[in-house]
């Protein structure tokens, strides 16, 4: 799991007056709306005596801790503590991590990492959002997988034939190929297109595709490690593009978050219809990412035996080698070593740390980076 990029953590219309607790990256947060509606995430732990800020309640445009009323403005910053009594002055300690949000597509994003704004990943984009020739339809969905499984499912193209029934032929094809991937370097991931081939009488794919003399074309690419964008150009006109964003609750728990944008069959009377359709590709391939082995992306190579279909794949792998090498990877096993001892809390480091000290809580242990390792430690293609 990576620090220093933003994060879907719940849809903006369920961020009401009371403090709403997510998990994301193996810790707690507490997400609130200040008096102006501005979307607010704090770390969840009190710094006082442990208590969770997303059991209290909102008052003065703060979270009041519900054990001893600490009050938590947005920034993080105590500005109230009931037992020193009236007009008392707050240590400067009395804080919290605070991290920056930004809400989008129905959805509120957190950014958990201590980058500065200049610095910072940007999250990915719904181009079509907003357009009226597109219509979207938002849900949601959780795995007991790692996300980083669940992305890389999603950038396969050689799965469809064999996973998704109405996606290909079931290996009944016998000139069944995956055709060359077109692949696309992007800032922060990779993308590709292809020609679609091997899809079935029971396609979609097929079904809308009036002018079979041209075949359809799909694929997809990352944005940072947890986002990621499927596009399907059934013909020249009629185009599906899903924009997924991933969010690790833990190492072997996701939640992901789907936006479908459609340009055909526009009527709102069908949202329903393409939900459940989306929901059932996710449900077929929910069913083999859960049952994967190991359960964890290999963070080594070599340890699969990719093959050229997995040419994608092998270029994720190799951005998140670039991201642990800057030092963003949590270190899950120390993490886990740590919060065995039963009596430390770790928190996700917030943009503020870079500018003071003084913090109660340590940040969460991080993997330093193995630049000099080498090719030897990229995935590689047979």
């Amino acid at each position: 799991m990576f620090i220093n990029f933003w994060y879907a953590a719940e849809y903006s219309d369920r961020l009401h007056s009371e403090p709403l607790r997510v998990r994301i990256l193996s810790h707690d947060l507490v997400l609130f709306r200040d008096a102006d509606g501005k979307a607010r995430c704090l770390s969840d732990t009190c710094v006082h005596r442990g208590a969770s800020l997303s059991r209290g309640k909102l008052k003065h445009d703060c979270v009041q801790c519900p054990y001893h009323g600490w009050r938590f403005d947005g920034e993080g910053r105590c500005q109230a503590i009931p037992s020193l009594g009236p007009g008392h002055k707050v240590p400067p300690r009395a804080r919290v991590d605070a991290y920056p949000t930004e809400e989008r597509y129905g959805l509120v994003f957190v950014f958990l990492g201590d980058l500065p704004a200049a610095e910072r990943p940007p999250i990915m984009p719904v181009e079509e959002w907003g357009n009226e020739d597109w219509r979207a339809t938002l849900l949601d969905y959780y795995w007991q997988a790692n996300y980083q499984r669940v992305i890389e499912n999603g950038l396969d193209p050689a799965h469809n034939e064999f996973v998704h029934p109405t996606h290909g032929m079931s290996g009944e094809d016998p000139d069944y190929r995956v055709n060359e991937l077109r692949m696309n370097e992007e800032p922060w991931g990779w993308s590709f297109m292809h020609t679609y081939r091997g899809t079935s009488t029971k396609s979609f794919l097929t079904r809308f595709n009036e002018k079979k003399r041209v075949p359809p074309e799909a694929g997809t690419g990352h944005h940072g490690p947890n986002q990621m964008v499927t596009k399907i150009h059934i013909n020249e006109t009629k185009w599906l593009h899903q924009y997924i964003y991933e969010t690790p609750i833990d190492e072997f728990h996701t939640r992901g978050f789907l936006i479908n944008m459609r340009n055909f069959v526009l009527p709102k009377i069908l949202d329903r219809a393409v939900s459940k359709r989306n929901m059932l590709v996710a449900e077929q391939d929910r069913v083999i990412v859960e049952r994967l082995a190991p359960r964890r992306t290999p963070r080594r190579a070599p340890t699969e035996l990719l093959m050229p279909a997995d040419k994608i794949v092998a270029l994720y792998r190799s951005r998140m080698r670039e991201w642990e090498d800057r030092g963003w990877r949590i270190d899950t096993e120390a993490l886990n070593r740590v919060r065995a001892q039963g009596d430390v809390v770790t928190v996700i480091p917030s943009p503020a740390r870079r500018e003071r000290g003084g913090w109660v809580f340590d940040p969460a242990p991080l993997l330093a980076g193995e630049a000099e390792a080498g090719d030897a430690q990229r995935p590689q293609i047979a």
